[in-house]
């Protein structure tokens, strides 16, 4: 029944045949990464063992997010200084938002980390494998040449 099921789910490949041998030898010859130099490389600079995995639109997602906890950081940090020096009473209210800030900016780092030896590890994973909505339950596809 899967069996079936999977054939006839199974759409016509939506690439010509030189632009599919086109992309098999950009992949071939593309460097793989390790998933622990990829967990490494994201727990030092987030974004960066995605980028090295090919996943460069995930990369660029942890980098922004990290400069915008930084400034928000180096922002929260500067306002508790000047509410310190200025004797306001919500100086422990201003603690804890840079608190929450670079908890952020550590799960962001954790996070990272996570994802990219994850995507490390699924580098050879075909991407054309689909899975749809089936009126029964759940199809699965895959082209086959």
């Amino acid at each position: 029944m899967v069996a079936l099921a999977m054939v006839l789910t199974a759409g016509p490949p939506a690439r010509l045949t030189a632009q599919v041998r086109d992309t098999v030898k950009a992949h071939a010859s593309a460097k793989r990464v390790k998933p622990v130099d990829a967990l490494f490389q994201s727990l030092f600079i987030p974004g960066w063992g995605q980028a090295s995995a090919g996943r460069n639109v995930a990369g660029a997602a942890f980098v922004v997010w990290e400069g915008v906890t930084i400034m928000m950081l180096t922002r929260a940090v500067q306002e508790r200084d000047y509410m310190r020096e200025s004797g306001s009473a919500n100086v422990d209210s201003k603690s804890q938002q840079v608190q929450d800030w670079v908890v952020l900016l550590v799960f962001n780092h954790l996070f990272s980390a996570a994802e990219a030896f994850v995507a490390a590890h699924l580098q050879d994973f075909p991407k054309e494998l689909k899975l749809r909505a089936v009126p029964r339950g759940i199809g699965l596809s895959v082209p086959l040449p």
